[in-house]
């Protein structure tokens, strides 16, 4: 059961005075009203309808879009007096906001805490100089660190956004991030694969052969790498890959590390490398029996392409039920990859509620 719901509220790119090659927010902050107190309630009030009633246990108030913190200050209240007062009614129980590095001081802080806000996320894209520079961050590494310390001093929740493949990264650099980010203690991070959209500077550097985008694949083995490393460290990972709405529908996607179901595709993939190192176990001289053999027969019978279609062996995955997808593969990738591999064994997947989410068990048939 969902015990988690979001109300997205979008607050375009108000006050923001910087040009970072990837973001066309300007452009559409220029063609875009922007919303009052009074349309935020609208927006929250129908959301609340189809929440309340259902066991929700956490309504959080998302402001997306933008720089929160680089409004005026005056907007700022107007949309956080709105949130707060959802909040002392017990309707939410979360006010989350994303804004820059830079755009982080102890007024605003004061201010945000006044409000009750509870959760800040710092759009830090990288924790490299050279990348920051080339996509026009307007600031430095000094500033994420400082802006972090502060967030965590005043007692609010850090979340870190990191992006994958921007001008001047490379796969090292972008697992660096990863590492440099758990030195930060957030407690939430999202990860970002580069897309080049249309009406950017990133797009114009696409044209003019001075950036080349990310393949698919290149962003799937980066990204898996970051979310390793994050989610060992005990960091939840709420978000891997773009909505197809963040694209904006009227310009596109041109090219880069897009997928509508990039999270799957990195979490299937980590599911089977979990799922195939418990077949590999087996064909370690330790996994066999004196005679020889191991749990599936003959170690050699386990040798990937083997033809012994005539045998009776089983081996049966399980996963909980919000994990079951994952264990399968998108498209039922990963059902495919071990019938094709293991060709005489004889694969199932089931659903054990008892085990914790990305656990995969596997458990030989008789």
């Amino acid at each position: 059961m969902k015990t988690h719901a979001i109300i997205p509220i979008f607050i375009p790119h108000l006050g923001c005075p910087n040009d970072c090659v990837f973001c066309n927010q300007k452009k559409i902050t220029a063609r875009a009203e922007p919303i009052t107190g009074e349309d935020m309630e609208k927006t929250v009030e129908k959301y609340l309808k189809t929440i309340i009633g259902r066991g929700i246990e956490t309504v959080e108030i998302a402001f997306f879009g933008g720089s929160f913190t680089g409004i005026p200050l005056a907007r700022q209240r107007e949309y956080l007096s709105v949130a707060k007062a959802y909040k002392e009614r017990g309707l939410i129980q979360k006010i989350r906001l994303s804004t820059r590095p830079d755009y982080i001081n102890e007024e605003i802080l004061d201010n945000l805490r006044l409000y009750h806000a509870d959760i800040i996320e710092l759009g830090v894209q990288s924790f490299d100089e050279e990348v920051l520079r080339l996509s026009n961050r307007g600031h430095g590494r000094e500033e994420i660190y400082s802006a972090s310390r502060l967030i965590r001093d005043y007692g609010f929740e850090l979340g870190l956004q990191l992006m994958i493949g921007l001008p001047g990264d490379t796969r090292e650099k972008s697992v660096n991030s990863a590492r440099e980010a758990l030195k930060l203690r957030p407690s939430v991070a999202r990860l970002y694969p580069t897309v080049i959209i249309k009406d950017t500077a990133l797009y114009d550097m696409y044209l003019r052969g001075e950036y080349a985008p990310l393949s698919l694949e290149e962003a799937l083995q980066t990204t898996k790498e970051m979310y390793r490393i994050l989610t060992g460290a005990g960091v939840r990972v709420i978000r891997i890959g773009l909505k197809s709405t963040d694209l904006i529908s009227e310009n596109g996607e041109i090219a880069g590390g897009y997928h509508p179901a990039f999270r799957q595709l990195v979490e299937s993939e980590m599911a089977r490398e979990k799922m195939e190192e418990q077949l590999a176990a087996l064909l370690k001289p330790g996994g066999q029996d004196d005679d020889g053999k191991g749990p599936l027969g003959n170690a050699s019978d386990l040798l990937p392409g083997a033809d012994h279609s005539s045998g009776g062996l089983k081996a049966a995955f399980f996963s909980n039920g919000r994990s079951f997808s994952n264990m399968i593969g998108h498209k039922k990738s990963n059902r495919s990859y071990f019938e094709k591999k293991y060709p005489h064994v004889r694969f199932t997947f089931h659903v054990d509620q008892s085990l914790t989410d990305h656990t995969y068990i596997l458990k030989l048939c008789p």
